[in-house]
């Protein structure tokens, strides 16, 4: 427990200390010495100490096995982080009064030359990177062995190419090794699997198959499972911390809890992601682009939800976007009897703090949505007023507004000006750093 707190207080620090600039950055010295990247870190630095106090929460009350002071400690970290959660969202009251600074957008795909070849890899490339391959003839057996060569604070791109197989371990990237960059040869030729789960009396944080708190990651065709199953409930496959990340080409399957966008900005291209209750969750700003969202078969007496957004403080720059995305049912879900598909009801999403934040933007939305669109966190039924659900120019069976919850914080979108504010260019500040990566991306609305 004490370990794990220790980490997440690290990560604190960390991300409001000064993280290393993009590959290719104009001005090493200054770039993104802006607000809207301190109000980022100051919301990370808060994320983390909210995931912290979570994970206490999730040990039992006398700590972890074999922690004889978890009794006495427990109540005493507690009563530290509430402090430090006071001043964090102190600083990001301050920092808001000053108002975020505007730009113009376009609705044409941006694109960049500079990188594309990190994007157009071919198996008898010569690269500078590491190649684990899973029939051992690469310069590492395992993806965690190639990261671990990888240098530390790197200013450029490292690339790690991983080759096709399945990879069975847990692979952590840490906040030094930036930069870093793996690229398999397709979602479901290179597929890394994990186990773990809260089941297995791991916290949720410490499930996932593949996490990364490295800023400036980018991982392109490749695979990322939890395969705990359903009925192992949290179960992480993806996490993600580190600011400026990229996913690109790949899948992020599991059942609850799959994607965790934990922190800072975040962005999926051209993904799948599967899952089950929440399995979009925690408080990055994150935009999801040209994504499909598979629900899959619950259990028993489980509905699905796709998003559980995390935002606790007015303030923090956060929030998920699905932007020309498509929500569809798994064929197991689709292909359940009848009555059990009735009763497994599949949500946009449910509001885990209290500033909940999510929107859906110009995306196709099937018919196994409920009509009501959103749940409420518990059985109560209750919802807080102050979450921000968001719906606007949606396609599809389930994307009729009629029906919805009439909650005061839901919000069927009318302007495009206000749409405007989730978008690439202006949520995740797109402009100033996904060029460099050679992603496409539409940095407004039209997709």
């Amino acid at each position: 427990m004490l370990d794990a707190a220790e980490e997440l207080l690290a990560r604190s620090v960390g991300a409001i200390a000064a993280p290393p600039p993009p590959p290719d950055s104009v001005d090493a010295d200054t770039a993104g010495r802006d607000d809207d990247d301190i109000m980022t870190w100051l919301s990370a630095a808060l994320t983390s100490h909210d995931t912290c106090m979570d994970s206490l929460q999730e040990v039992g009350a006398g700590g972890d096995a074999g922690d004889d002071d978890g009794g006495r400690i427990k109540p005493q970290m507690l009563g530290y982080l509430g402090n430090l959660g006071e001043h964090l969202s102190n600083s990001l009251a301050i920092f808001a009064a000053r108002g975020r600074p505007g730009g113009e957008l376009s609705d044409v795909p941006v694109h960049n030359q500079l990188h594309r070849r990190l994007l157009t890899i071919d198996d008898d490339d010569d690269d500078d990177g590491s190649f684990p391959r899973w029939d051992g003839t690469g310069t590492h057996r395992k993806i965690r062995d190639a990261i671990k060569a990888a240098p530390e604070h790197s200013r450029r791109r490292v690339v790690i190419y991983v080759k096709a197989g399945v990879y069975t371990e847990n692979v952590k990237i840490g906040s030094k090794k930036t930069n870093l960059m793996l690229v398999g040869d397709g979602a479901g030729k290179t597929v890394v699997v994990g186990y773990r789960s809260v089941h297995d009396n791991y916290t949720t944080f410490h499930t996932a198959t593949l996490a990364v708190a490295g800023a400036g990651f980018i991982m392109r065709d490749m695979t990322v499972e939890n395969r705990a199953g359903a009925a192992r409930h949290q179960a992480v496959a993806l996490l993600l911390s580190g600011d400026h990340a990229v996913v690109y080409r790949s899948a992020v399957l599991g059942y609850q809890d799959t994607l965790y966008a934990h922190a800072q900005r975040q962005f999926y291209r051209d993904c799948d992601v599967a899952g089950t209750v929440d399995f979009v969750f925690g408080n990055a700003a994150v935009v999801l682009q040209n994504c499909t969202l598979w629900a899959r078969r619950p259990l028993p007496g489980q509905e699905n939800t796709v998003t559980a957004q995390g935002r606790r403080d007015p303030n923090q720059s956060t929030g998920i976007s699905v932007h020309g995305c498509r929500l569809l049912p798994s064929p197991e879900l689709e292909l359940a009897p009848a009555a059990r598909r009735g009763r497994a009801a599949t949500y946009l999403g449910r509001p885990w703090k209290p500033y909940s934040r999510a929107v859906y933007m110009m995306s196709y939305i099937a018919g196994h949505v409920h009509a009501a669109g959103w749940l409420a966190w518990d059985a109560s039924g209750r919802a807080p007023d102050t979450l921000y659900y968001g719906e606007y120019r949606n396609s599809g069976p389930g994307a009729a507004v009629g029906g919805r919850v009439p909650w005061p914080g839901h919000r069927v979108i009318k302007l495009p000006e206000e749409a405007m504010e989730f978008t690439v260019g202006r949520f995740i500040g797109g402009y100033s750093w996904l060029p460099p990566t050679g992603v496409a991306f539409v940095a407004g609305l039209t997709v």
